[in-house]
């Protein structure tokens, strides 16, 4: 898939959640059906579902699988966004993150427990590593997945919800960029591609 459009399904639907709850009450008033979920946060987390689902499905579309991380994260959105709505409940939304990325932390640390370096199966076609680098590289998103979620926490127990929101989509990602691009030279320096030229 391009780049461009793979980043645009991922990060499209966190956008439309930014918007929606930026654009609440406008839409609201444009669209009576949206103003009758509640205030702007309900409004932008039956958006986010709508949009979650629209990516998920061109995902699915255009190359027929799809990734891990965004249908694990897919179906989190569905299941607390269902919750917030139905119990008319910010905190299940805003507990979402903390969820998935809970939940990825203890997957990638639990099979280091257990002698398997899961992301290697998740990137292994994206670039090769030895088995230490793989090892170090989990440990690495495992611990980092773990500080997400912690993150989340304080965030939303100790901000108002438009800060939450901003920082879910303002904070996080560039917070994630800089943590990756860091693990570049653990990355080049076990490379099998490095060793075989």
């Amino acid at each position: 898939m391009n780049p461009l459009l793979k980043m645009a399904l991922e990060l499209g639907p966190l956008m439309v959640f930014f918007f929606a709850n930026a654009r609440g009450e406008w839409l609201a008033e444009r669209f009576p059906a949206l103003g009758e979920l509640g205030g702007p946060l309900f409004i932008a987390t039956a958006l986010f579902m709508a949009a979650t689902a629209i990516a998920l499905s061109a995902s699915w579309l255009l190359v027929r699988k799809l990734p891990i991380l965004p249908l694990v994260s897919g179906i989190v959105v569905f299941i607390f966004g269902a919750l917030t709505l139905y119990l008319h409940s910010e905190i299940f939304i805003k507990m979402k993150p903390t969820i998935v990325n809970s939940l990825f932390g203890a997957v990638l640390l639990g099979g280091l427990f257990f002698g398997k370096s899961l992301l290697g199966y998740v990137f292994d076609s994206a670039f090769r590593l030895d088995a230490e680098g793989w090892r170090k590289l989990t440990l690495r998103w495992g611990l980092f997945f773990i500080f997400l979620a912690v993150v989340n926490e304080v965030v939303w127990r100790s901000f108002s919800t438009d800060a939450w929101v901003a920082f879910k989509v303002w904070g996080i990602m560039p917070i994630t960029l800089v943590f990756t691009m860091s693990q570049m030279p653990l990355i080049m320096r076990h490379s099998l591609e490095k060793e075989g030229q």
